[in-house]
């Protein structure tokens, strides 16, 4: 009997061995390969392991999703928890919060990039946000009326708002020019101190937007009613040639596209991120062409550290945390990350592949510049909401103390320190910031943070801007 009982105890002691070192391998596994596009057999496997143990995980409290505690931000872009920063940035660089007064004068003023799903965001920005006073949008119209509370003024500069006013799709140099003017214009003066303009973007990655307005010019887009205005004019047919002599230029090759060296799609966002009068605007005999682009470049970055706010394409969820925390404003419906749009259908050759890398390289480094600041600020706001909810916590804490200490017939002695009132269950103040820290995204964050993030099958990328 002693036999049998010993063996059965070492039976059990063995499957607690085997089944502990599955479930590290599934972490491990799952930590090496984040994206589901790699190692797709082995996420399949920890899926399955983690639909057997749902069970236990959730009465640990400790909830795994692919391998790692639950972090509704991980799964959108399959990036490793610890974010390496490559570029130095001041605090005022990171910390981007403003005092956005929507009942005064403040405007935001988006700056639409092509093909960067910039018609997807500037809808967010009329339909989506909660505001006091909703935009008025009505079926058939392409333009909301976004009006302050109390006030027939708007606060937002935006294509569904106020539409072209700049000119189609018109960039930064052309903006910060046009944009006082034409709001004094639509709104009566008042004599009241300038208003504040925050200014707000979204990126793309270069080689997916320019084969995304490559697709798109195929099917016949032009934007020929773009004006390109810089220091005070538009530019001659001499300084900026067209790429075709038709109409349009529907139905032409990618490698069309590519030999066109006048082709704006080249380096796009650097150029419409820039300060184009730094380099004489379109009139390229000023310098050589490495000099000109150097200097848009340097001027594209640090334009983008003073905007308001940019985000990011590949990343939907954390570009809406930081325009909520940004803006004190807060989007009714999250946003959707889907990995399938028109551009990753193309199939490209490497060759091709570098060669678009090297006709937008600029806009590569830009990119990797954008990407490691946007990352940081995340990282940046994050940290600032745990270390406001950690202080909540204590403050609460604090109050319970000071409630127990005035209770009637209840005297502290001087050595006795007051106890949290669930301390019996949770252990000690230290076990207690542990456990409530190792769950502040779930508390702070609200319910549909959680959604599947391919919950829906809407393209927020079908953005085929009919312009």
């Amino acid at each position: 009997m002693d036999d049998k009982s010993s063996s059965g105890s070492s039976h059990h002691r063995v499957l607690i061995v085997l089944l502990m070192v599955l479930l590290f391998g599934v972490i491990m596994v799952q930590y090496v390969c984040p994206s589901r596009s790699e190692c797709q057999m082995l996420h399949q496997l920890g899926t399955w392991f983690k639909d057997g143990s749902a069970t236990g995980s959730r009465s640990s409290g400790n909830t795994i999703q692919d391998g790692l505690q639950k972090d509704p931000y991980i799964a959108e872009d399959g990036a490793l928890v610890r974010f390496v920063p490559r570029f130095n940035f001041t605090k005022a660089d990171l910390n981007r919060a403003v005092d956005f007064n929507i009942k005064g004068d403040d405007v935001i003023v988006f700056l639409h990039i092509q093909k960067t799903g910039g018609t997807t965001f500037g809808r967010h920005l009329v339909r989506n946000i909660q505001l006091e006073r909703p935009c008025e949008c009505h079926a058939g119209q392409k333009k909301c009326t976004c009006y302050r509370p109390g006030k027939k003024e708007t606060w937002l500069f935006s294509r569904f708002s106020t539409g072209w006013s700049c000119g189609l799709h018109a960039d930064w140099t052309e903006l910060t020019s046009c944009v006082p003017s034409r709001m004094d214009s639509r709104e009566a003066p008042v004599d009241l101190p300038s208003r504040n303009y925050y200014y707000i973007t979204i990126l793309r990655d270069p080689v997916s937007r320019y084969l995304s307005e490559w697709r798109h010019v195929q099917r016949g887009a032009t934007w020929r009613a773009s004006l390109h205005v810089c220091d005070g004019r538009s530019p001659t047919l001499t300084e900026l040639p067209s790429c075709y002599s038709g109409d349009d230029w529907s139905g032409c090759s990618l490698q069309e596209f590519m030999d066109c060296p006048y082709n704006l799609a080249n380096n796009r966002q650097t150029r419409m991120l820039a300060d184009l009068s730094l380099v004489g605007c379109y009139n390229v005999s000023t310098m050589s062409e490495d000099e000109r682009w150097a200097l848009l470049l340097e001027s594209a970055k640090r334009n983008l550290r003073v905007m308001a706010f940019f985000g990011l394409t590949e990343y939907q969820r954390k570009t809406q945390y930081l325009f909520e925390r940004t803006f004190n404003l807060e989007f009714i419906a999250p946003f959707t990350q889907l990995n399938g749009t028109r551009a990753s259908s193309v199939a490209v050759p490497n060759e091709t592949q570098y060669r678009i890398l090297q006709l937008n390289r600029w806009d590569v480094e830009l990119y990797e510049y954008a990407r490691d600041l946007f990352l940081q600020r995340f990282q940046v706001a994050r940290q600032q909401e745990r270390r406001q909810a950690r202080a909540r916590r204590q403050q609460e804490r604090r109050r319970l103390r000071g409630r127990l200490a005035t209770k009637p017939g209840r005297q502290l002695k001087p050595t006795e320190a007051p106890r949290h009132p669930l301390s019996h269950s949770l252990g000690t103040e230290e076990q207690l910031r542990g456990k409530a820290g190792g769950e502040e995204s779930e508390l702070l964050l609200p319910d549909w943070w959680n959604l599947d993030e391919n919950s829906t099958m809407e393209d927020y990328m079908d953005n085929v801007e009919q312009w």
